[in-house]
């Protein structure tokens, strides 16, 4: 794990998962995100280590983040990407997921999918592209509907 990219204006993507922080990510993930507004900060903080985990970094500050769920052999999927709402516009996002796009891919796996409400430019711009048969797609999700709290027990 190591420092992938860098940048000119000083900006290096990096997936060693020590260097990710758990609270940074959840400001991200949560606080900016739409998609996961239920998590919990432990529930983030669980999610890093399980994960493949690549932050972008301005120095010592985490500005975006981006975890992939994988074996790193034949299935990955690209989840919480996200760039901090003072770094957008400059293609920090688009340089993120080329990354991620072609770390996953020397692994050798070759189905990647993700999910998104609003970033499909960002998407198809690395190679993303709509489901060629969503009818064989499902999925269970336990969640509450959006806008409702979650049970705690």
């Amino acid at each position: 794990m190591a420092v992938l990219a860098s940048r000119e204006d000083g900006l290096e993507i990096d997936d060693d998962p020590a260097r990710v922080d758990p609270d940074r990510t959840f400001d991200l993930v949560v606080g900016q995100g739409y998609w996961a507004n239920d998590r919990t900060r432990e529930e983030v903080a669980r999610s890093i280590p399980a994960s493949w985990c690549f932050g972008v970094y301005d120095g010592a500050a985490q500005v975006a983040f981006a975890r992939v769920v994988t074996d790193r052999v034949t299935f990955a999927w690209v989840c919480d990407v996200i760039v901090d709402e003072p770094y957008r516009g400059r293609g920090i996002g688009h340089w993120l997921m080329r990354t991620v796009t072609d770390a996953v891919g020397a692994t050798g796996v070759r189905r990647q999918i993700l999910a998104t409400a609003d970033a499909h430019e960002v998407y198809r711009s690395v190679g993303y592209t709509v489901l060629d048969h969503p009818e064989r797609w499902m999925e269970k999700d336990d969640r509450p509907p959006m806008g409702e709290p979650a049970a705690r027990g």
